[in-house]
């Protein structure tokens, strides 16, 4: 039985709101070593994509595909282009990609501004910014800074945790377990990411999963109360962001329900677009839940290296079904010559 089954959780898409530049440069200060020079009034103005754009082209005239609304990125060649012509000649080129609402200007390698670039940025209200950086680092860093704060993202009802070094996820309804089962694998030396509330995001292919900042690695287990897992169990116990790549529904047992015997065929799911493994796992009091994640998480490792035991056994039995004459004792697994 094979399960294509998706969370559906309330997608948000920060790139639809973007980022002010005001907040570009007061969040990302530290890494991109970003200043205001002029235009400052323009602080309002948004980025809604990570990638940037260098007008050298459209310097010379030609805007036929100018992609104005990314942070525009002056560098060596631009600058020195610029620093060859006259003040009246420079003015008019800048003032080829002023016309538009450019979400600002940056330049890069601590370059001195031209006066014509300080005048038209106050006059259009385009923020104007320096980094010492060089331009390739600077748009290196931008990127990698932008991609978080552009990513998708949601949010799920949930327990994360570093298992053996799989990111598991442990859903199923409010009561059922997640949390005492995470607080069990902790015990056992493995790291908590998030409880009830994990914040998940895509990169690129892959989803990221972390905890709440106002829950932190906090857990609720019911007949206790609040717990803190990173006081109780040291800094070892928690992981701050961890890939995710398998969810566990968790369900109570129903002797009518038809469940998994064999795995030939693996269940997926989909969040945010990312396929991941699901394992459905029926539990009732007394199974060994903990155990059983912590073969899960293995199992996956296994099959990452391209063992699956439930292919291999298939492939047993088919060899055995086709040789004549075999008798039915003939063992699947191990020797067959041992006795």
């Amino acid at each position: 039985m094979s399960r294509s089954q998706a969370l559906s959780p309330s997608v948000q898409e920060p790139s639809a709101l973007g980022i002010t530049i005001d907040d570009l440069v007061t969040q990302h200060r530290r890494r991109l070593l970003l200043e205001f020079v002029a235009g400052e009034s323009g602080g309002w103005r948004r980025i809604f994509s990570a990638e940037t754009h260098r007008p050298s082209l459209a310097l010379t005239g030609f805007v036929n595909l100018y992609t104005f609304d990314r942070a525009q990125i002056l560098g060596n060649t631009e600058l020195l282009y610029l620093n060859a012509l006259s003040p009246e000649q420079r003015r008019e080129a800048l003032s080829i990609i002023y016309q538009f609402e450019l979400p600002c200007v940056i330049v890069t390698n601590g370059y001195n501004m031209f006066s014509e670039l300080i005048e038209l940025a106050n006059e259009r209200q385009i923020p104007l910014l320096r980094t010492t950086l060089s331009t390739a680092r600077f748009i290196h860093q931008y990127v990698a800074c932008l991609d978080d704060h552009f990513a998708p993202h949601t949010t799920v009802h949930g327990t994360m945790v570093d298992v053996y070094g799989v990111g598991l996820l442990f859903t199923g309804r409010s009561g059922i377990g997640k949390s005492e089962i995470a607080l069990d694998l902790v015990e056992r030396g493995h790291r908590l990411v998030a409880d009830d509330v994990v914040h998940l995001r895509r990169q690129r292919t892959i989803l990221l999963g972390e905890g709440s900042p106002l829950l932190g690695h906090k857990m609720e287990i019911r007949g206790i109360g609040i717990i803190d897992v990173e006081r109780l169990f040291g800094i070892r116990a928690i992981r701050k962001v961890k890939r995710l790549e398998v969810e566990v529904r968790l369900s109570q047992w129903d002797g009518s329900e038809e469940y998994e015997r064999i795995g030939l065929e693996e269940d997926r799911t989909t969040i945010l677009g990312v396929e991941l493994t699901l394992v459905c796992l029926p539990i009732y009091p007394g199974k060994n839940v903990t155990v059983i994640a912590e073969t899960i998480a293995m199992n996956h490792l296994l099959k990452l290296r391209g063992y699956n035991p439930a292919h291999e056994m298939g492939a047993r039995l088919s060899s055995a079904m086709q040789q004549p004459g075999e008798s039915e004792s003939t063992p699947i697994f191990g020797d067959p010559d041992a006795t």
